[in-house]
């Protein structure tokens, strides 16, 4: 690649920033900051940047990276990790199947918030933006073999919450 485009190569970019970030930090106005960080910083590098494989990859390290900075500030600070969520309204015509959706999506949103941190990212990476266990180990910086450990105890994780919960209406 030659030159950087902001339009073109990163700004497509900004909802996965937000998500990973949101992901990581749950925290909206942190994924918000974190978010504006990343951009402006990957402009401000865009002629390193013409130079790398994937520009996708090298800003979702950032951002993982950044937004672990912020959640272990906010940890040292004893602030509350139970912040905004990302709420977004279902297009469901029938408002009592909507209602359930929303509840099921709420629940199941908590049960990914409340994994330990390595593996809300995992789950956002691997199963959410769907990058393959190599791209995820390049993003996080851990081995292929901790993706795919990290990925298999989430995935249980949420697999325990959602059977112990279809029984309670989930």
């Amino acid at each position: 690649m030659e030159t950087i485009d902001f339009r073109q190569d990163l700004l497509p970019l900004k909802d996965k920033i937000f998500r990973l970030a949101l992901r990581v930090c749950l925290n909206r106005e942190e994924a918000e900051d974190i978010t504006q960080d990343i951009l402006v910083r990957a402009w401000e590098q865009r002629q390193m940047l013409a130079g790398v494989r994937s520009i996708e990859a090298w800003v979702l390290t950032a951002t993982h990276r950044l937004a672990i900075d912020h959640l272990r500030q906010r940890e040292r600070q004893n602030e509350s990790l139970d912040d905004d969520r990302d709420d977004r309204p279902d297009s469901t015509p029938d408002v009592q199947q909507q209602i359930e959706d929303d509840e099921r999506r709420q629940r199941l949103r908590q049960c990914i918030d409340s994994l330990p941190p390595p593996q809300r990212t995992i789950i956002q990476l691997r199963d959410i933006e769907g990058h393959s266990v190599a791209e995820t180990a390049a993003i996080t910086g851990l081995s292929e073999d901790n993706v795919k450990v990290l990925t298999h105890r989430a995935r249980q994780a949420l697999k325990n919450f959602i059977t112990k919960h279809i029984h309670h209406g989930l």
